[in-house]
């Protein structure tokens, strides 16, 4: 999905017209350059079949872990590589190469997203012919990497459950873009004050289409129905978007 679809037009400004005064309108979208390189790294996915994946999430709410044990489930069996964005480090990426899985790391200094001329840069070093699924781990700020096209197949939002239930309420536009929240570390609700039903309450105003995915990373069945639904989107491939 586009972002640029769905989100408000800069409004016109408009100064009353007189015999010296222009009426100026302001139209331009100012993340132009940024959905053109979206564009063109769409289609570059497109062209190999790829299954692009934004993970959106706030800082520690388990991307890098949930990554990690899916490339330990299924690395063998569908063909992955991964985006590691992050402002500083490489921390992330250390631990998703030790997987053997292809991996680029992209910091972007004092920016709180990645964009999409990063993306299509990463893409130069990665394997794409061998690629089935792209996963993209977003620097870690619901409200930033929201509304920012990468180019990828489809925004998934991640969600600690020791976050509060009302995320979906307070950043509405990530939920709202997104296919599939993911919520992770469930093992601990026993352990917590975390009102389940509420959470969906708030997701279903905000976006009554998506998906919603409980995980732990830490339990044996934990990534169950996460991995079926990778299963089945790298089944599908891009006909469908």
């Amino acid at each position: 999905m586009n972002p640029g679809d769905d989100m408000d037009r800069i409004p016109e400004v408009v100064i009353n017209q007189s015999d010296d005064v222009r009426v100026i309108a302001l139209e331009e979208n100012i993340l132009r350059a940024n959905e053109y390189t979206a564009a063109e790294v769409r289609a570059s996915l497109l062209e190999k079949n790829i299954i692009a994946l934004n993970l959106i999430s706030s800082p520690g709410a388990g991307k890098t872990s949930l990554l990690v044990r899916t490339l330990q489930a299924i690395g063998n069996e569908i063909a992955c590589a991964v985006i590691e964005g992050d402002q500083q480090t490489s921390n992330d990426a250390v631990r998703i190469a030790r997987t053997g899985v292809p991996v680029v790391q992209v910091n972007t200094r004092q920016a709180c997203h990645l964009n999409a001329l990063q993306i299509k840069s990463a893409l130069d070093e990665l394997p794409l012919d061998e690629i089935q699924l792209l996963l993209i781990e977003n620097v870690g700020n619901l409200t930033c990497p929201a509304g920012m096209d990468l180019g990828e197949s489809e925004k998934i939002v991640l969600m600690s459950i020791t976050e509060g239930e009302d995320k979906p309420a307070k950043y509405p536009l990530a939920f709202h873009l997104a296919t599939a929240l993911v919520l992770t570390k469930m093992d601990l609700l026993p352990h917590l004050r975390f009102d389940l039903n509420l959470c969906r309450q708030y997701v279903e105003r905000v976006n009554p289409r998506l998906k919603l995915i409980e995980t732990s990373s830490y339990q044996q069945d934990g990534l169950d129905s996460w991995l079926e639904f990778l299963r089945f989107r790298v089944a599908r491939g891009l006909s469908s978007y």
